[in-house]
Parts: C-alpha cells; sequence; structure tokens
C-alpha cells in the first residue's frame, strides 16, 4: 500500500479571520474604546494575546480551562493593562458577553474553501488540530458551506495538552503510519514551527501575522506563501516531488 497524505490544520488565524470578532468588538464599545484612544482591532489583538498567554500558562501548570473562559476572565485586566483606569466602573459584563459571541460569528478567509479542494484533489486528507471548542470550529466550517468530517477534528481540550507543547501535536502525529507524508499548516509561525519539531512537515501562511519573524523561528519551512491558495498548490506540487 502506498503511504498516505495527510496535512493538518490550524484553524482559528488560518483558515478562520477575526475580522468578525474585531467588528463585533467596534460594534459593542468601539466609541468607549477611542475615548481612550484605542481602536477595536488594538483592544481586540492585545485581549485575545493576552488570553493565550494566560491560556498556555494554565496549562503549563496543569490548570487547564477552555479559552474562551480565559478571554472572558482577562477583559477588565487587558483594558487596565492599556490605560483605562477603573475599567469595571466604564465598562460592563454585558459589553463583555457581546464582544465574545463575536467569536462565534468568525468566517472562513477568503480562498479556504479552494485551499481544501485543491488538497484534497491532489490525494491529501484534511485534518485539523485546534485549541477551539469543537461545536464552535466545526461551525465555522458549516456557516462557510464547507463540510468537515468531525473525525478529522482533534481539539487539544481532550488531552488538556495546549499548542505549542510538543506533545500537544502527537495525538494527531499517531493517527498517521511512519511511511505516510505528514504536514502542518498554519498562519501562526510559532504553532507551525513547534509542528515541525514535534515531526511534521511545515507549511506557513503570511496571511495573518505578515512577518514571519525568522530570527526566533529557525526551523526549515518546506512551503512558505502569501495566501491560502497558493499555500496548497505548494504544499501538493511538494509532495510529489
Amino acid at each position: 500500500m502506498s503511504p498516505l497524505k495527510h496535512v493538518v490544520f490550524d484553524i482559528v488565524g488560518t483558515l478562520v479571520s477575526f475580522e468578525a470578532y474585531f467588528s463585533r468588538i467596534d460594534q459593542t464599545i468601539g466609541p468607549k474604546l477611542l475615548s481612550h484612544t484605542i481602536t477595536a482591532q488594538t483592544f481586540g489583538y492585545t485581549w485575545m494575546t493576552a488570553a493565550e498567554l494566560e491560556f498556555t500558562f494554565l496549562s503549563i501548570s496543569s490548570c487547564h480551562r477552555q479559552y474562551i473562559h480565559v478571554l472572558s476572565a482577562v477583559f477588565y485586566r487587558t483594558l487596565f493593562m492599556l490605560g483605562v483606569s477603573s475599567p469595571q466602573s466604564k465598562f460592563t459584563d454585558a459589553e463583555r458577553d457581546a464582544c465574545i459571541a463575536g467569536y462565534s460569528l468568525l468566517e472562513l478567509r477568503p480562498g479556504a474553501a479552494e485551499c481544501l479542494e485543491i488538497l484534497r484533489a491532489g490525494d491529501f486528507t484534511v485534518w485539523a488540530l485546534t485549541t477551539g471548542d469543537p461545536t464552535r470550529v466545526l461551525g465555522y466550517f458549516a456557516n462557510g458551506g464547507i463540510e468537515f468530517p468531525r473525525e478529522n477534528f482533534i481539539t487539544c481540550d481532550t488531552s488538556g495538552i495546549v499548542k505549542p507543547a510538543l506533545a500537544s501535536y502527537k495525538p494527531a502525529l499517531e493517527k498517521f503510519a511512519d511511511e505516510d507524508q505528514k504536514w502542518f499548516a498554519a498562519a501562526h509561525m510559532w504553532d507551525v514551527s513547534a509542528a515541525v519539531k514535534a515531526g511534521f512537515r511545515g507549511a506557513y501562511c503570511t496571511i495573518y501575522e505578515q512577518d514571519a519573524c525568522k530570527s526566533i523561528f529557525p526551523e526549515k519551512m518546506d512551503v512558505m506563501a502569501d495566501d491560502l491558495v497558493t499555500m496548497a498548490k505548494r504544499i501538493v506540487d511538494a509532495s510529489n516531488q
């Protein structure tokens, strides 16, 4: 039997954009933020980055929590760190929850559907490895009209070990034979570089971060591209060489 081809995707930030989340923040508290010279995108990025930091630290200390709960917890702290004094007196829990609801409205990036079609046509089985809630993340695909098999969806919540801990990639790697081609694709360099160290071939798309910061991520990428469709084509081409 010939070796099989597999590609594992990060989802949120890679195939799915954060634009709806930023828009919901702008609609909900945009004017309040601007009164403190903070844009919705600045706050949204800082808020989720702060949540990712605490989420990761909790996981390292064996106190895993779902990301969405951590996001809720650090809302007021993030406002304070951005210069808003006494944020609880200026913002409300209802506003926080409305902003968080924007996370359920995230949409697939342009080219995401074609990207997956190209890979499947190139004999790849497509998988997902995410820290997100399965129901929420699979909903992004359903809302975008894309069928994504639940059995090919792996969440870090199952093991309580989150990316980019090298052990977090093990549940995906264990599904494949040693001789199979095993690719990991992401728009987060920290994610795909860790996956390469864990045993995957790496494909990085600059669509989210723009700058790969290669000086701190020395792992070799087999594929780099500026959009999802080009990345998919290059993965297929590299797999046939």
